[in-house]
This record gives C-alpha cells, structure tokens and sequence, in this order.
C-alpha cells in the first residue's frame, strides 16, 4: 500500500471527473499542493479552481506547473478515463514517476479507518449520500467520498470540521476492478447486474467481481445485499439481505403516499421503526435508506436519526433532480445511464404524475453499453410517451462501426421518438407541449440543463403576459 504522507504534491489527471474531484478536494482541505488536467472546463472544474486548485485543459506537458514536475515529492493520480496515448500521462510514465489509479489512492486512505463502502450497478452514490447524511444528523465524525454531488451538502467530498474522523464512507466502483482494492469494515451491495461488459466479457464475471468485493469485508464485519443481488457471502461477517420482500433480515413493509412523501415501516433485523418518511420519490430510495440504515446502525446513538435524516434528505444532483416546477409543467433531470435505472425513473416519474404527457430526453453514455443494450434500453425508453435521443457520449471509448443511437431508436415500439442533435433539441423543446420533461444520462446532456430550464422560465412568463 502506497505512503501518502511521502508527497507534498497531488497531481490529477482527469481532475474534473466526480470521483477524482473529490480526492483532489480531500488532499486541498488536507493543505498539501493540489493541480490537475481535465478535457474541458466544467461547472465541477470551476468549483475546484474556486476553491484554489489550478487546472489546466490542454494536455500538454508545458502547463504542468513547475513544482509538480518534482519526481519525488509529487504523486500522480490518473482516471481510465485519460486516453493511453495522453502526452501527460506517457511524460510521467516514461520519466519513473510513481503513477497510481483513484481506487488505490481510495483504498490507502481508507487504511486505519472504519470503512463503509457502497458497491452495485446502480444505487451507489444515493446509499452513499444518504449514509452520510444520516451520520452528520447524529453528530458523528466521518469522512465522505462521494460520486454525486449531495444536495444537502452541496459537495461531492464531505468531511468534519476539524479534519478528523476515524469514519470513512467510500463508493466502490466496479468498473475495472477498482472495488477490490477495499476492505470494507462493512460493505453494501445495492445491485448487479449487467454492465461494463467491455471490461468483464460476462455477466458471470461481474457477479464473481462482486461476490470478491463481498468476500473483502473485514472478519466480524458486515455485508449488506440487496435482495435480488445473487452474490454469496463468507461465514467470516455478518450477512443481511434488504429489500420490501417479506421474510428479509432488513426489510420496508406498509408503504404509502402521504402528504407528497413515501411513508414506510422498517424491521432492522428485528429492531422496528415504524411510520418513516422519505423526503425524496421512489420505491429504489425506500431500498437506498433501508441499506444506509443498516449500514450506520452501530454509529448512532438513537434511531430518532434515521426519522429526522430520511426526512430532511434532499436527494444528489442529477439524481431525480427536480429543476423546474410550476402548477402544471415539471422538468426533471437523471443520471441513469442503465436500463433498469431508466426504467425505474420513468415509472417513478408515471406514479408522480399519472396522467400527464412525459416527454424523454435520452443521450446513451458509451459505445459498448449502447452496443450490449440496445434492445433493453429500447424497452425502458418505451414506457415514456414521447422519446428524443441524443448522439451517443463517447466518454473514454472510440467510435465502433455499426452502433450510434439509431440501435436504440429502432427498436422503440412507440412512434413518438426521433433522434436530435443539441442544436436542433432546443429549438424543438420551445415548440413542444409536454407536461413534464425527463432529461436523462450520464454524459454531458447535463450542459442542456439551463438552456432547457430556461425555456420553462420563459414559457411561463409568456403565459403571464399573455
């Protein structure tokens, strides 16, 4: 496991990304020297030059600031995402640098520390989020790394006052293995399923990565699995399964609208906490703040946390982000890039708001996602009454022959879709009489959002006007 406290300099390659923001954030508060490069200025990228971090966009070994060019006190932490051939990255792998992967530098700070750690398919930063809400509810010290911007806190990286905290919550990533560099003192496994299948080749793969991760949770610690998550766990922790199916050791029963929020009774492996009320919308919430709740049990004092934490929840941007809201039109944005989470936002969306027309804004993230789910997300998309996809985001990869969005646009049943570009999206959004818009994926669709908001704003001036 690498020295951290060797290095005087952190330089990040791939700086802008979530979860390399929030290291570059950790060792800024943490006073050591931080810089970085990223592909294009970001509102994220802002936020960090805000907060004194120099970032450059052009990769380009002449913007490297002088003092990270000194090989022994600088570590140099680099994203997959960062192309093999960045002239960057190959100056300090050719020139003996030590270079290492975010997950290792996560998994070195995690060392010495409680560790909670958040893994699935889709669920990850929501569990995460609301873990730490809850624990900063109950006043515990605690170290948060996070791959969502929490709204309560307004932070992708959360930490105490005083820089101390034996505590540590952490997503495990399974993209390229990343979460196995982790010894969870208590793990969370929220869903598997098929993905990054350009990495794994199988979905049998996955499941073995996954079922390692668990495997990795300390001796006498504690696994946490989502229902339907066929993962085996050791005899070495404690293992519980969570969900709203009857006869689990975690489990919401009695669940209900009330008052514009989900009510739900909750059995902590036989510790009962009737009548919760979950601030934010859906069923995959009420299974999100079952899993925290487990996972925080034994580091808070009363369970009156819980009741006052769900409540007061404000959810992660881009995660069922309400950005506009009048009497009668609603724009919503979504990080869901997978078809089950499509598919449970557009029916979280339908339940909210029955009858209402729902218009759909999708950009498909990745080549080979789009490539081994065409046909799955095509059947999600379905659900809405009006579907516009957008080019695919290419994200790390580059272009394969034969797939763009056309593979999910033909296989919609419904009539209503055709594929736009930006340009050509906004122009035809200002014409169009949706009753609520769903903006959806995980590239950069999120750069329509104040364009597309806008045009609700103006809309409703119109109407005043008029």
């Amino acid at each position: 496991m690498i020295d951290l406290s060797t290095y005087k300099n952190f330089y990040f390659l791939g700086i802008g990304g979530i979860g390399m923001s929030a290291l570059a954030r950790y060792f800024n508060a943490k006073k050591f020297q931080v810089s970085g490069y990223d592909k294009t200025p970001t509102e994220l990228t802002n936020l960090l030059e805000k907060e004194g971090i120099e970032i450059h966009f052009e990769d380009s070994v002449s913007n490297i600031p002088q003092a990270f060019l000194n090989k022994e006190e600088t570590l140099i932490i680099y994203t997959p995402a960062v192309p093999k051939d960045s002239e960057e990255l190959n100056h300090f792998l050719d020139n003996g640098y030590i270079v290492k992967k975010r997950a290792e530098i996560l998994a070195a700070l995690t060392q010495g520390k409680t560790t909670i750690a958040v893994a699935g398919t889709h669920g990850k930063t929501s569990t995460a989020a609301i873990i730490s809400h809850i624990l900063h509810t109950a006043k515990t010290p605690f170290f948060s790394f996070l791959g969502g911007i929490a709204s309560n806190f307004n932070t992708n990286f959360i930490a105490p006052e005083d820089g101390k905290a034996d505590l540590i919550v952490v997503e495990a990533d399974e993209f390229d293995r990343s979460f196995l560099q982790l010894n969870p003192d208590v793990a969370i496994i929220t869903a598997v399923e098929a993905d990054h299948l350009d990495i794994y080749g199988t979905f049998d793969e996955l499941q073995k990565a996954y079922s390692d991760f668990g495997a990795k949770t300390k001796a006498n610690g504690k696994l946490i699995i989502e229902e339907k998550a066929h993962i085996s766990s050791s005899k070495k922790m404690l293992s519980y399964r969570y969900g709203t199916s009857a006869g689990l050791d975690i489990s919401a029963t009695n669940i209900r609208v009330e008052n514009g929020m989900y009510i739900f009774d909750a059995d902590l492996n036989g510790e009962k906490l009737p009548s919760l009320a979950m601030a934010v919308p859906g069923m995959h919430n009420i299974e999100n703040a079952l899993a925290a709740m487990a996972a925080t049990r034994e580091f808070v004092n009363s369970t009156d946390s819980f009741y006052e934490a769900l409540k007061t929840f404000k959810g992660v941007k881009r995660r069922f982000e309400v950005i506009y809201k009048s009497d009668n039109k609603v724009f919503i944005d979504d990080y869901a890039h997978h078809p089950t989470e499509i598919k449970v936002t557009v029916e979280t969306v339908k339940n909210l708001y029955p009858n209402k027309k729902v218009l759909g804004i999708f950009q498909p993230h990745l080549f080979s996602r789009t490539k081994d789910f065409a046909g799955e997300f095509a059947q999600s998309l379905n659900l809405l009454d009006e579907i516009l996809i957008l080019p695919i985001y290419p994200a790390r990869e580059k272009p394969m022959i034969g797939v763009t969005s056309r593979l999910i646009l033909d296989d919609i049943k419904n009539p209503n879709k055709r594929i736009v570009d930006k340009e050509e999206l906004i122009q035809y959004l200002i014409n169009n009489d949706a009753d609520v818009l769903l903006t959806i994926g995980a590239g950069d669709i999120d750069k329509l959002i104040t364009p597309i908001k806008q045009i609700f704003i103006n809309k409703a001036a119109a109407t005043l006007k008029n």
